[in-house]
């Protein structure tokens, strides 16, 4: 009777009560993912890692240097003046002739000077003789004691005359103060020369001088002992050796004074001209490469990009230590490092990346683009 009834009920309630009873087992049940105690799996596919080009750079010994604008001077250049008035009697060395220190460059002729000299060396006689009477008397009382000393500082006032007058006469026939050579002669025979008057010009050239300025940012790594070569007009160069540099610069340029001493044995007529100083700094370990591959930090520091061995960006601070339009020197960076040459304006430090040798993608590309056969 029941299954009677039970299949005398319209479809539609069976069909209601056929999903009433799958939503109770659903609400029952629940997303059993829900209660997992594991995320699910991620299945979506990482990104590739950036492609960047590398090449390996290994340090070099790397020697700066300061190239400065100067000029040359002879290492010593006086002018040659009269001490005492005379008329040029003979001038026995040429112009332009080289002499050795304490040769005779010039006579002149002073009449009255040998006489006089004579007279100063008889007063210094009599003087001697007048000091030792006085003395004797003086032992024996008969003369004052400031009598004695009288005659004691007419002694020294007639010697002092005597070495005056013959400084005189020495100097009626002046020496060549050093070896050099005689560059000028500036007066003739019979001329009358008055005291300090200039009358020629002695030069010692087998030693030049180079003296230039250099600014207050090139100045830091100067110091005397460093080797110079200089370059002339014509081409030529010269060797030579920094012997100065100035503790203060100039008030009106801001700029420090150097000497550089240059050998010339020759005796090349360069003093006077103008000559290029190049100066070599101390040895330095660099890297070389192109100045677009520098960039410029927050900070305001220049920076290279660069791949660790775990394949990781690494950004390193470098100081610039010359640089022209086709390469740039700097230190600061690991012996050996592998310097991002393409894509480094792609990624960031910490970034890994794939590196790609620069010779290696260069050879694909090459391939890409060659004839088929």
């Amino acid at each position: 009777m029941r299954q009677q009834r039970f299949s005398r009920l319209p479809f539609s309630y069976v069909l209601a009560s056929l999903l009433l009873l799958a939503l109770v087992l659903w609400l029952a049940l629940g997303d059993f993912n829900a209660f997992k105690d594991e995320a699910p799996e991620d299945t979506t596919t990482p990104p590739a890692p950036t492609r960047v080009e590398t090449r390996r750079l290994e340090s070099v010994d790397y020697t700066p240097t300061r190239v400065v604008q100067g000029a040359l001077e002879a290492n010593r250049d006086v002018a040659l003046r009269a001490s005492v008035e005379g008329l040029v009697k003979d001038k026995p060395v040429k112009q332009g002739a080289s002499v050795s220190a304490g040769e005779t460059l010039l006579v002149l002729d002073n009449d009255a000077l040998p006489e006089r000299l004579a007279e100063a060396r008889d007063n210094v006689e009599l003087a001697r003789a007048e000091l030792a009477g006085a003395q004797q008397l003086r032992q024996r009382e008969l003369i004052s004691k400031p009598e004695l000393l009288r005659l004691r500082a007419a002694l020294s006032q007639r010697v002092a005359e005597t070495a005056r007058l013959k400084k005189q006469q020495a100097d009626t026939r002046p020496q060549a103060p050093f070896d050099g050579t005689l560059d000028r002669v500036s007066v003739t025979l019979g001329e009358l020369l008055q005291p300090g008057e200039e009358w020629g010009r002695l030069i010692d050239d087998a030693t030049l001088k180079g003296i230039g300025w250099v600014s207050q940012q090139d100045v830091a790594p100067l110091a005397a002992g460093q080797p110079v070569t200089t370059r002339l007009l014509s081409g030529d160069t010269l060797q030579g050796t920094l012997t100065h540099v100035a503790s203060r610069a100039a008030e009106d340029t801001r700029s420090f004074y150097l000497e550089v001493t240059l050998n010339n044995p020759e005796h090349r007529r360069l003093a006077g001209g103008s000559a290029e100083l190049t100066i070599a700094l101390p040895s330095r370990q660099v890297h070389t490469l192109s100045p677009a591959l520098l960039q410029l930090t927050t900070n305001g520091e220049l920076a290279v990009k660069h791949v660790d061995d775990d394949g990781l960006v690494e950004q390193t601070a470098v100081e610039l230590i010359s640089a022209d339009t086709r390469q740039a020197y700097v230190a600061g960076l690991p012996d050996s490092v592998r310097l991002i040459t393409l894509g480094a304006g792609l990624v960031e430090p910490g970034e890994r990346v794939e590196s790609v040798p620069e010779d290696a993608s260069q050879e694909r590309q090459g391939a890409a683009h060659a004839p088929a056969d």
